[in-house]
């Protein structure tokens, strides 16, 4: 217990120097602005030393690449779960940045999509979709109060830490979430992170973390979600340890027919080995919702 408080403390303070120090870096001419309107985004395309998203901006044109940063800032939106390049109709729209990804107070990013689990915003098919796309950050994912943050079939080089935000303890849809249709939620599903992965302060519709390959730690703490389905923790590949306090709901399987995380050295919390949950919700079989990984590489 000690050793999770503690590392709770430490994690929180690594956030806010993290974010403090992914500035955008200004190699060759500064960087690029990417800006426009929900009718008419911006469109993110070719190579940059480094971007600022300021307003809405789309990654459907091909491949993006950034050498240094991206910084979404306060209430804007970054777009990069397109499959295809708009302009032909063929090829492959995705993002890859060389620096971290920063996410300001009240933005929204959604980061690579799949066919399996969630359909690409340009599949002609959402219903039974077909296409995918993976993204790259080589450092960091920050959130600072971001309003959503979504994440799939992507590769995160560092961390990926997110505090605070939300769309707050409601399933209201608001901001570019009430364009889809949904509530506001945050979700990293079948992504490979190469640091850790902190979820702390978290207050709005859903949060779901499935089928992610962790190198180091899993935190998750005083997250607070309206849907009684939400705080979906599980499946997951956690080489290091796993710690879960005060998310209400409390971490569950919920109706994902998942299966218990698979944790390198030790679980804590509600997300510790002897934390039985039905799996599915509400009433099937009690599964552990961690167990010790066997082996890790």
């Amino acid at each position: 217990m000690l050793i999770a408080i503690t590392l709770t403390a430490g994690t929180l303070g690594l956030l806010g120097a993290g974010a403090a120090s992914a500035a955008p870096a200004r190699g060759g001419g500064g960087p690029f602005i990417c800006s426009g309107t929900p009718k008419s985004p911006g469109v993110l395309t070719g190579r940059h030393s480094s971007v600022i998203v300021s307003g809405t901006c789309v990654v459907n044109s091909g491949r993006a690449f950034v050498r240094g940063s991206v910084v979404v800032t306060p209430r804007s939106v970054l777009l990069a779960a397109f499959a295809r390049n708009a302009a032909t109709g063929r090829g492959t729209s995705n993002l890859n940045v060389g620096g971290s990804v920063v996410v300001r107070n009240g933005a929204t990013l959604l980061l690579g999509c799949s066919a399996a689990h969630f359909a690409c915003i340009d599949d002609p098919n959402q219903k039974n979709p077909t296409l995918n796309s993976s993204s790259a950050v080589g450092g960091s994912l920050i959130g600072q109060g971001a309003l959503g943050i979504v994440v799939h079939s992507s590769t995160i080089g560092g961390s990926v830490l997110q505090r605070g935000g939300g769309g707050g303890f409601t399933c209201t849809p608001s901001g570019v979430f009430r364009q889809f249709k949904s509530p506001v939620y945050s979700d990293y599903e079948d992504n490979w992170v190469g640091g850790s992965l902190i979820i702390a302060g978290l207050h709005s519709c859903w949060l779901g973390a499935l089928r992610n390959h962790v190198r180091h730690g899993f935190l998750a703490v005083s997250n607070k979600m309206k849907d009684p389905d939400a705080n979906e923790l599980n499946s997951n590949f956690i080489r290091g340890s796993m710690a879960c306090f005060g998310n209400f709901p409390a971490v569950q399987y919920g109706d994902g027919h998942g299966v218990p995380n698979r944790v390198g050295r030790f679980a804590f919390g509600q997300c510790g080995f002897r934390v039985f949950k039905p799996n599915p919700a509400p009433k099937g079989p009690l599964t552990p919702i961690s167990v010790r990984a066997r082996h890790h590489r």
